[in-house]
């Protein structure tokens, strides 16, 4: 990252990280975090674009639609959402580990993805957060336990910035060490 205060984006996965389980939990069945929506708005009103980035295999298996994602992702206050409709056996570039929703974010956006940061719980997320050269925050919610013990020998040599225990501790390192500036309230 060049310097402080420079976060362009934050990209947060859903299942896991900003609210549910290590499941999927379909729209109209998924609750947030407590704390999620509000540190959706605080993010937006310090100047940081919010994005959705998720793989939501159910959608090509005719379990929900691509627009009751949207739909529902959007009520949360996304500023845009980034799904990956595909099975893991598609072979998409979208499907996280790999970096298509990244790479087409960053292209509608014209971010440096440099400057930007990936949440999320799994080791997806972190893979495709490095392929992309983003910050990457890990949260023990959902299935991070899992990613750093199960699957730790995916992630083991991925330099993750932080571990958090949840978003609330993830949005809270950012602004600690100061690569976001406050200009909403005081934490």
């Amino acid at each position: 990252m060049n310097n402080n205060y420079s976060i362009e984006a934050i990209f947060l996965d859903r299942d896991g990280t900003i609210g549910g389980d290590d499941t999927v939990h379909y729209p109209g069945r998924f609750e947030l975090f407590s704390y999620s929506q509000e540190l959706i708005n605080k993010l937006k009103g310090d100047g940081i674009k919010v994005f959705s980035f998720t793989n939501q295999p159910g959608i090509s298996e005719g379990k929900a639609s691509l627009q009751e994602f949207v739909e529902e992702l959007s009520q949360f206050g996304f500023d845009d959402v980034f799904i990956c409709p595909h099975s893991h056996s598609e072979g998409c570039n979208c499907r996280k580990p790999n970096t298509g929703m990244l790479v087409n974010s960053a292209d509608k956006y014209k971010l440096n993805l440099e400057n930007c940061v990936v949440i999320g719980d799994r080791w997806s997320d972190m893979m495709a957060a490095s392929k992309a050269n983003c910050i990457k925050i890990l949260v023990k919610t959902g299935a991070g336990n899992s990613a750093l013990n199960e699957h730790y020998d995916k992630i083991k040599d991925i330099d993750i910035e932080y571990i958090a225990e949840n978003i609330k501790d993830a949005i809270g390192w950012l602004y600690s060490q100061k690569k976001i500036k406050n200009l909403s309230y005081s934490s």
